[in-house]
Protein backbone atom coordinates (compact mmCIF):
# COMPACT_ATOMS: atom_id res chain seq x y z
CA UNK A 1 0.00 0.00 0.00
CA UNK A 2 2.76 2.68 1.02
CA UNK A 3 4.48 1.61 -2.40
CA UNK A 4 1.48 2.18 -4.29
CA UNK A 5 0.76 6.03 -3.02
CA UNK A 6 4.39 6.95 -2.93
CA UNK A 7 4.01 5.69 -6.73
CA UNK A 8 1.24 7.62 -7.87
CA UNK A 9 2.29 10.85 -5.90
CA UNK A 10 5.61 11.02 -7.61
CA UNK A 11 3.33 9.74 -10.79
CA UNK A 12 1.74 13.00 -10.06
CA UNK A 13 4.88 15.56 -9.67
CA UNK A 14 6.18 15.09 -13.24
CA UNK A 15 7.08 18.20 -14.49
CA UNK A 16 5.92 19.88 -17.90
CA UNK A 17 5.78 23.04 -19.96
CA UNK A 18 2.76 25.38 -19.80
CA UNK A 19 0.11 26.62 -18.00
CA UNK A 20 -2.52 24.47 -16.59
CA UNK A 21 -5.76 25.03 -14.80
CA UNK A 22 -5.89 23.85 -11.12
CA UNK A 23 -9.63 23.06 -11.66
CA UNK A 24 -10.28 19.28 -9.74
CA UNK A 25 -13.33 17.33 -9.33
CA UNK A 26 -13.69 15.51 -6.13
CA UNK A 27 -11.36 18.50 -4.34
CA UNK A 28 -11.45 22.44 -4.07
CA UNK A 29 -8.11 24.34 -5.15
CA UNK A 30 -6.77 27.26 -3.40
CA UNK A 31 -7.43 29.63 -6.01
CA UNK A 32 -10.52 31.12 -6.58
CA UNK A 33 -12.86 31.78 -9.41
CA UNK A 34 -12.69 35.53 -11.28
CA UNK A 35 -13.76 38.41 -8.75
CA UNK A 36 -17.49 39.86 -9.65
CA UNK A 37 -18.45 36.23 -11.39
CA UNK A 38 -21.31 34.19 -10.78
CA UNK A 39 -21.19 30.55 -11.26
CA UNK A 40 -23.68 27.56 -11.94
CA UNK A 41 -22.32 23.93 -10.97
CA UNK A 42 -24.70 20.89 -11.58
CA UNK A 43 -23.08 17.99 -9.34
CA UNK A 44 -24.78 14.66 -10.72
CA UNK A 45 -23.02 11.56 -8.41
CA UNK A 46 -23.92 7.75 -9.11
CA UNK A 47 -22.87 6.14 -6.06
CA UNK A 48 -22.99 2.25 -5.54
CA UNK A 49 -23.89 0.68 -2.59
CA UNK A 50 -22.30 -1.75 -0.52
CA UNK A 51 -23.28 -5.63 -2.12
CA UNK A 52 -25.53 -3.97 -4.35
CA UNK A 53 -25.60 -3.96 -8.08
CA UNK A 54 -27.64 -0.63 -8.41
CA UNK A 55 -26.09 2.30 -8.49
CA UNK A 56 -27.74 5.40 -6.25
CA UNK A 57 -27.85 8.66 -7.89
CA UNK A 58 -27.37 12.40 -6.02
CA UNK A 59 -27.56 15.71 -7.87
CA UNK A 60 -26.00 18.54 -6.05
CA UNK A 61 -26.44 21.83 -7.50
CA UNK A 62 -24.49 24.51 -6.88
CA UNK A 63 -24.15 28.97 -7.21
CA UNK A 64 -20.94 30.29 -6.93
CA UNK A 65 -19.76 33.71 -6.52
CA UNK A 66 -16.50 35.30 -7.12
CA UNK A 67 -16.57 38.21 -4.35
CA UNK A 68 -13.18 39.49 -4.70
CA UNK A 69 -9.75 37.94 -6.03
CA UNK A 70 -9.64 36.41 -2.04
CA UNK A 71 -12.89 35.28 -0.98
CA UNK A 72 -15.33 32.98 -2.99
CA UNK A 73 -18.75 31.65 -1.19
CA UNK A 74 -21.09 28.50 -2.45
CA UNK A 75 -24.81 27.74 -1.84
CA UNK A 76 -25.44 24.04 -2.41
CA UNK A 77 -29.00 22.35 -1.92
CA UNK A 78 -28.76 17.92 -1.59
CA UNK A 79 -31.30 16.00 -3.60
CA UNK A 80 -30.87 12.08 -3.69
CA UNK A 81 -33.03 8.74 -3.58
CA UNK A 82 -30.84 7.43 -0.52
CA UNK A 83 -33.96 6.97 1.43
CA UNK A 84 -35.93 4.94 -1.53
CA UNK A 85 -37.63 8.12 -3.39
CA UNK A 86 -36.07 11.17 -4.97
CA UNK A 87 -36.21 14.01 -2.92
CA UNK A 88 -34.22 17.31 -1.82
CA UNK A 89 -32.26 16.14 1.46
CA UNK A 90 -30.22 19.36 2.77
CA UNK A 91 -28.66 22.57 1.74
CA UNK A 92 -24.88 23.94 2.54
CA UNK A 93 -23.06 27.09 2.43
CA UNK A 94 -19.09 26.99 1.51
CA UNK A 95 -17.01 29.83 1.86
CA UNK A 96 -13.05 29.95 0.86
CA UNK A 97 -10.34 32.83 1.32
CA UNK A 98 -7.05 32.92 -0.19
CA UNK A 99 -4.70 33.92 2.45
CA UNK A 100 -1.68 33.81 0.60
CA UNK A 101 -0.16 33.75 -3.20
CA UNK A 102 3.14 33.51 -4.65
CA UNK A 103 2.75 33.94 -8.06
CA UNK A 104 6.11 33.76 -10.40
CA UNK A 105 5.95 33.73 -14.12
CA UNK A 106 5.04 30.15 -15.63
CA UNK A 107 4.03 28.89 -12.03
CA UNK A 108 2.49 29.94 -8.56
CA UNK A 109 2.11 28.67 -5.49
CA UNK A 110 -1.35 29.49 -2.93
CA UNK A 111 -2.74 28.71 0.31
CA UNK A 112 -6.31 29.52 1.55
CA UNK A 113 -8.57 28.44 4.11
CA UNK A 114 -12.29 27.41 3.81
CA UNK A 115 -15.28 26.41 6.15
CA UNK A 116 -18.49 24.65 5.34
CA UNK A 117 -21.77 23.98 7.36
CA UNK A 118 -24.50 21.38 5.65
CA UNK A 119 -28.04 19.99 7.62
CA UNK A 120 -29.09 17.15 6.08
CA UNK A 121 -32.73 15.20 6.51
CA UNK A 122 -31.43 11.73 5.79
CA UNK A 123 -31.54 8.97 7.94
CA UNK A 124 -27.53 8.38 9.22
CA UNK A 125 -26.35 4.99 8.39
CA UNK A 126 -22.64 4.87 7.86
CA UNK A 127 -19.99 5.43 10.20
CA UNK A 128 -17.89 7.65 6.92
CA UNK A 129 -18.69 11.11 7.80
CA UNK A 130 -19.78 13.10 4.90
CA UNK A 131 -21.08 16.17 5.44
CA UNK A 132 -20.69 16.85 2.02
CA UNK A 133 -24.18 15.71 1.27
CA UNK A 134 -25.35 12.67 3.73
CA UNK A 135 -24.47 14.64 7.17
CA UNK A 136 -25.77 17.51 8.85
CA UNK A 137 -22.37 19.08 10.63
CA UNK A 138 -19.54 21.48 9.98
CA UNK A 139 -15.76 21.06 8.54
CA UNK A 140 -12.83 23.39 7.87
CA UNK A 141 -9.03 23.17 6.81
CA UNK A 142 -6.57 24.36 5.07
CA UNK A 143 -5.19 24.22 1.23
CA UNK A 144 -1.97 24.48 -0.43
CA UNK A 145 -1.88 24.64 -4.71
CA UNK A 146 1.13 24.68 -6.69
CA UNK A 147 0.90 25.05 -10.25
CA UNK A 148 3.77 24.47 -12.06
CA UNK A 149 3.24 24.69 -15.89
CA UNK A 150 1.18 22.00 -17.44
CA UNK A 151 1.29 20.40 -13.93
CA UNK A 152 -1.30 21.17 -11.03
CA UNK A 153 -0.56 19.29 -7.05
CA UNK A 154 -3.02 20.04 -4.69
CA UNK A 155 -3.64 19.00 -0.73
CA UNK A 156 -6.27 20.07 1.54
CA UNK A 157 -6.48 18.89 5.64
CA UNK A 158 -9.48 19.30 7.33
CA UNK A 159 -11.58 18.86 10.82
CA UNK A 160 -15.39 17.73 9.72
CA UNK A 161 -17.75 17.67 12.72
CA UNK A 162 -21.09 15.77 12.24
CA UNK A 163 -24.24 16.38 14.19
CA UNK A 164 -28.07 15.03 14.46
CA UNK A 165 -29.97 14.88 10.92
CA UNK A 166 -32.78 16.90 10.75
CA UNK A 167 -36.54 15.37 11.29
CA UNK A 168 -35.20 13.01 14.35
CA UNK A 169 -32.65 10.99 12.66
CA UNK A 170 -29.67 11.02 15.36
CA UNK A 171 -26.45 10.60 14.78
CA UNK A 172 -26.13 7.40 16.47
CA UNK A 173 -23.85 6.85 19.58
CA UNK A 174 -21.95 4.16 18.60
CA UNK A 175 -20.38 6.38 15.42
CA UNK A 176 -17.81 8.51 15.92
CA UNK A 177 -18.51 12.07 15.05
CA UNK A 178 -15.30 13.90 14.53
CA UNK A 179 -12.71 13.02 11.88
CA UNK A 180 -9.55 14.67 10.19
CA UNK A 181 -9.37 14.49 6.27
CA UNK A 182 -6.65 14.58 3.97
CA UNK A 183 -6.31 14.83 0.26
CA UNK A 184 -3.46 14.71 -2.55
CA UNK A 185 -4.71 15.91 -5.81
CA UNK A 186 -2.57 16.22 -9.19
CA UNK A 187 -3.63 17.59 -12.96
CA UNK A 188 -2.06 17.75 -16.07
CA UNK A 189 -2.54 19.72 -19.28
CA UNK A 190 -2.65 17.32 -22.05
CA UNK A 191 -4.95 19.99 -24.67
CA UNK A 192 -3.62 21.87 -26.31
CA UNK A 193 -0.37 21.21 -27.02
CA UNK A 194 0.26 25.13 -27.98
CA UNK A 195 -2.37 27.84 -26.72
CA UNK A 196 -2.98 30.21 -29.53
CA UNK A 197 -6.16 31.42 -28.31
CA UNK A 198 -8.49 31.35 -24.91
CA UNK A 199 -11.54 29.63 -26.99
CA UNK A 200 -9.32 26.89 -27.41
CA UNK A 201 -10.67 23.61 -25.72
CA UNK A 202 -8.85 22.51 -22.87
CA UNK A 203 -7.85 18.94 -21.74
CA UNK A 204 -6.75 17.77 -18.35
CA UNK A 205 -6.19 14.63 -16.75
CA UNK A 206 -6.09 13.83 -12.95
CA UNK A 207 -5.96 11.85 -10.37
CA UNK A 208 -6.80 12.15 -6.73
CA UNK A 209 -6.37 10.71 -3.38
CA UNK A 210 -9.07 10.87 -0.67
CA UNK A 211 -8.95 10.04 2.93
CA UNK A 212 -10.75 10.08 6.57
CA UNK A 213 -9.90 9.14 9.93
CA UNK A 214 -12.34 9.14 12.43
CA UNK A 215 -10.97 10.61 15.64
CA UNK A 216 -12.87 8.41 18.44
CA UNK A 217 -12.10 4.70 16.93
CA UNK A 218 -8.82 5.12 14.49
CA UNK A 219 -11.17 3.66 11.62
CA UNK A 220 -9.96 5.43 8.39
CA UNK A 221 -10.42 4.78 4.49
CA UNK A 222 -8.60 6.00 1.52
CA UNK A 223 -10.02 6.60 -2.20
CA UNK A 224 -8.38 7.13 -5.27
CA UNK A 225 -9.85 8.92 -7.95
CA UNK A 226 -9.44 9.30 -11.59
CA UNK A 227 -10.70 12.17 -13.73
CA UNK A 228 -10.87 13.78 -17.31
CA UNK A 229 -11.77 17.68 -17.78
CA UNK A 230 -12.75 19.74 -20.73
CA UNK A 231 -13.17 23.67 -20.41
CA UNK A 232 -14.28 25.11 -23.18
CA UNK A 233 -13.93 28.88 -24.46
CA UNK A 234 -12.23 29.22 -20.66
CA UNK A 235 -15.96 29.38 -19.30
CA UNK A 236 -17.93 26.37 -19.71
CA UNK A 237 -16.59 23.14 -18.00
CA UNK A 238 -17.34 19.15 -18.04
CA UNK A 239 -15.85 16.71 -15.75
CA UNK A 240 -16.09 12.81 -15.46
CA UNK A 241 -14.57 11.26 -12.88
CA UNK A 242 -14.71 7.94 -10.93
CA UNK A 243 -13.84 7.03 -7.47
CA UNK A 244 -13.27 4.15 -6.10
CA UNK A 245 -12.15 2.86 -2.69
CA UNK A 246 -8.28 1.52 -2.08
CA UNK A 247 -8.68 0.26 1.86
CA UNK A 248 -11.03 0.99 4.67
CA UNK A 249 -11.77 -0.15 7.82
CA UNK A 250 -15.12 2.07 8.24
CA UNK A 251 -18.86 1.02 7.39
CA UNK A 252 -19.45 2.93 4.15
CA UNK A 253 -22.75 3.37 2.61
CA UNK A 254 -21.29 3.83 -1.44
CA UNK A 255 -18.02 4.14 -1.20
CA UNK A 256 -17.37 3.72 -5.60
CA UNK A 257 -19.27 5.11 -8.48
CA UNK A 258 -19.40 7.92 -10.63
CA UNK A 259 -19.57 11.72 -11.28
CA UNK A 260 -20.42 14.01 -13.65
CA UNK A 261 -19.98 18.03 -13.31
CA UNK A 262 -21.31 20.55 -15.62
CA UNK A 263 -20.43 24.20 -14.50
CA UNK A 264 -20.76 27.13 -16.37
CA UNK A 265 -19.02 30.96 -15.22
CA UNK A 266 -20.97 34.65 -16.49
CA UNK A 267 -17.94 36.55 -15.88
CA UNK A 268 -18.28 40.26 -14.47
CA UNK A 269 -21.94 39.61 -13.61
CA UNK A 270 -21.54 41.72 -10.24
Amino acid sequence: MKQTITAIALLLMLPAAMYAQELFVFTEPASNMPAKSIGVRLNNWFMQPSGSSNFSYQFVPEVMWGVNKRLMLHIEGFLGDGSGSFKPEGVGLYAKYRFYSNDQVYHHFRMATFVRGTTNNSPVNQEELQTFGMNTGLQGGIIGTQLMHKTALSSMVYYEQAFDNLQRHEFPAKFSDKAINYTLSGGQLLLPKKYTGFKQTNLNFMVECLGQSLLENGKSFLDIAPAIQFIFNSQARLDIGYRREVYSTMQRYAPNGFTVRLEYLFFNAL
